[in-house]
């Protein structure tokens, strides 16, 4: 797909802004849909490859911002399953089909959309934050984080029925996630995700992003949210649905 195709830099421009939106606290977990969204218009390796940068930038906003707000016994629990997950993710990144990472993230994606609607943080709420638990959801975050950047469900079915202070909880998540991220650096270095065309694209749609964040900030308060989640978790069903399908067709010859 030609980068400057409109329809791409459509697709592209709207992925980057959920996901900076998403980094400021206003769409919680939608952010994770970059990858998935992307994927409609570019291979989702490339997606992957393209956001890694363009997120790294936001992380250092977010971090800045609540860089006295965060809670490390959490993040200390979640950061070592998160290195087993993203060691598994490197492993299996470089022996799976372009079709398999398409399938696995509409799969991931379908799943966040059932946590989003079904009551399985509510059951959760009280429970005492385990390492056993925490070192299990940082390793699927970790996982999911290193093949699409879809690690926020998995944290967040951790760290939520912890019932943070808002301000906490956005300052764990930026930390967390700005560690997880800089790691998966050396990984997609060595398997060509941070090539040239990437990286132009990143340098391009960094910027975007950055508008996201700082929007995000400025609307947070601003904003009632229940109709837009309503129809946008609809759209995002239909996206994993139509990923789902896509991934399928290449894996098993539907």
């Amino acid at each position: 797909m030609p980068p400057f195709d409109i329809y791409f830099v459509a697709v592209a421009i709207t992925a980057v802004l959920i996901v900076g939106l998403s980094k400021a606290g206003l769409l919680g977990s939608l952010g994770m849909v970059g990858v998935p969204l992307l994927s409609l218009v570019m291979p989702p390796r490339d997606a992957a490859g393209m956001m890694l940068p363009v997120l790294l930038v936001m992380d250092a906003v977010a971090v800045y911002a609540y860089r006295k707000e965060f809670n490390w016994q959490i993040i200390w629990i979640m950061l070592p399953g998160a290195a087993v997950g993203t060691l598994i993710g490197w492993a299996l990144w470089a022996v799976v089909s372009e079709a398999a990472v398409l399938l696995f993230v509409g799969v991931v994606t379908l799943l966040f959309v059932l946590d989003a609607i079904l009551p399985i943080r509510k059951k959760l709420e009280g429970l005492p934050p385990s390492k056993p638990w925490g070192t299990f959801w940082g390793g699927f975050a970790g996982f999911t984080s290193f093949i699409s950047h879809t690690g926020g469900p998995p944290f967040q079915i951790y760290v939520l029925p912890q019932r943070l202070p808002p301000a906490i909880y956005a300052g764990t998540s930026a930390v967390f996630f700005a560690i997880v991220n800089s790691a998966k650096l050396i990984p997609y270095f060595f398997l060509g995700q941070l090539n040239v065309h990437n990286l132009q694209l990143s340098a391009a749609l960094a910027p975007v992003g950055l508008i996201g964040v700082f929007a995000g900030i400025w609307l947070v308060r601003r904003v009632s949210m229940k109709l837009f989640y309503r129809i946008a978790y609809w759209l995002v069903f239909l996206l994993a649905l139509k990923l789902v399908w896509d991934g399928a067709r290449g894996v098993f010859g539907i």
